[in-house]
């Protein structure tokens, strides 16, 4: 997004505390402005307020530039907010993968960010040993080598059709390769290693903490 500024602005004097997401930490925080002024210039027709910001997570104090309007709204931010992503127990090549897909995101490059949402299916059948000659081909073969509902099977290969379209010239299974789009293919993403691995690891967290099969005897007897 960009703002092109008119030749007269206003400087404002103490600009006020944010309620945001830090793109760095993803936790959402009361920023505090680093400077004590904001620049205020009128486009098209609105007030846009401009001014720098601090991540208050001390194991952050990411830096920002924000644009908001006078009720405080964030309209934009640089380094941009991206969408939330939990990585825990997410092998490390898919979680790279989805990680700059959600960059590609917030930068509004859906193209980008559609394609690489392929790839992350790539490295999701080769982390769990899924062959074939094609994504088509290694997609149907997943179905025999991991535990997932059938909804969500089939969403994998719209997400194949979704990244098809955007590698391709012409589109074939959806009228265009946009925001809403990509949004829901991530939210799609997301709940398939969700189920994947980060259950499976929550179950065995849980199962860990039962008794040894010698202390349930005891405790029996």
């Amino acid at each position: 997004m960009f703002f092109q500024l008119p030749s007269s602005t206003q400087k404002i004097d103490n600009p006020p505390t944010l309620n945001m997401r830090c793109p760095s930490c993803s936790r959402l925080g009361s920023f505090r402005p680093i400077a004590n002024f904001a620049v205020d210039a009128v486009i098209s027709g609105a007030s846009h307020r401009f001014s720098q910001y601090v991540c208050p997570n001390e194991s952050c104090r990411c830096h920002l530039f924000v644009v908001f309007t006078p009720n405080k709204e964030v309209l934009a931010s640089y380094p941009p907010e991206r969408i939330d992503f939990d990585a825990t127990d997410i092998p490390v090549s898919i979680r790279d993968s989805l990680e700059e897909t959600l960059t590609c995101h917030s930068n509004g490059a859906f193209v980008a960010a559609a394609i690489l949402v392929r790839r992350t299916l790539e490295l999701l059948c080769h982390e769990n040993g899924a062959a074939g000659k094609n994504l088509s081909d290694k997609l149907k073969d997943l179905r025999s080598k991991v535990t997932l509902s059938t909804e969500l099977l089939d969403g994998l290969d719209h997400l194949r059709m979704l990244g098809n379209d955007a590698a391709h010239v012409e589109s074939k299974s959806y009228d265009s390769i946009g925001k809403d789009e990509v949004e829901i293919a991530i939210e799609v993403t997301k709940e398939v290693l969700k189920s994947l691995y980060q259950h499976r690891a929550l179950v065995n967290k849980l199962s860990g903490l039962k008794k040894t099969p010698q202390a349930e005897v005891a405790s029996e007897s």
